[in-house]
């Protein structure tokens, strides 16, 4: 079990507590999240008893949380916090696959679920999904329904007045858009790139946007050799 590693914070950085309790994969974590801006890990913690310590002495906006503790069971780690007052979010960083945890994850309100073993980028796309959802419930201002609905959808696609990022254009995610919708399974980049006639760099730039947005979804498919191929599919 990990000793809990506290560090300084700093006022401009969405802070990051990493609980886990095999030192290797918390080393890992904390490598993959310092990689985003603005995140910086505040510390670490081994238990559920070293959470609860953490949160309570460092108030970090996120945890990163794995389920599988040694002392208590990951869910059972939120109410705590919740009863003690703290308000962070929780971000389930775990190989647990049963259906129970997922559901139970959603009940606790978890801001995302990510199962072991996953890439960078996997973490990356949910830790700039979450900043950018944060970043519309401190600064939103409600006007109506659609204002409400953008901020609870946490999405990134674009709204009346928005532009994609740039380098993107909107006919050309459309042409994605419709390529995802109409694909029986799941589309590589590669493959995507051949349906719609463009670069497969630029079909992965369009994948990732939508991605990022939540609007499509990643799965892993490892072959005999070399790094695994993203493969995308059409959320909802």
């Amino acid at each position: 079990m990990n000793a809990m590693n506290i560090a300084n914070t700093t006022n401009d950085a969405i802070d990051v507590l990493v609980v886990d309790d095999d030192f290797m994969v918390t080393r890992v974590h904390r490598t993959f999240v310092e990689r985003v801006e603005p995140f910086r890990v505040v510390g670490t913690a081994g238990t559920g008893e070293q959470a609860i310590a953490a949160v309570n002495d460092l108030r970090p906006d996120l945890v990163l949380l794995d389920l599988y503790l040694p002392d208590i069971f990951g869910l059972d780690v939120i109410p705590r916090l919740r009863t003690a007052g703290h308000d962070c979010d929780v971000m389930v960083i775990s190989a647990a696959r049963e259906a129970d945890a997922v559901r139970g994850a959603v009940r606790h309100g978890v801001v995302d679920y990510l199962l072991k073993p996953f890439e960078y980028d996997d973490l990356r796309v949910r830790l700039e999904r979450y900043a950018a959802q944060r970043g519309r419930l401190l600064t939103t201002v409600v006007r109506g329904q659609a204002d409400v609905d953008r901020v609870l959808a946490g999405s990134f696609a674009p709204g009346p007045g928005n532009t994609l990022p740039k380098g993107l254009s909107v006919e050309t995610a459309e042409l994605i858009e419709r390529a995802l919708r109409t694909t029986d399974g799941t589309l590589s980049a590669t493959e995507c790139a051949t349906a719609t006639g463009i670069s497969r760099v630029s079909a992965r730039r369009y994948l990732e946007y939508f991605h990022s947005a939540g609007s499509a979804d990643v799965s892993l498919r490892y072959g005999a050799a070399g790094r695994p191929e993203r493969r995308y599919s059409w959320r909802g």
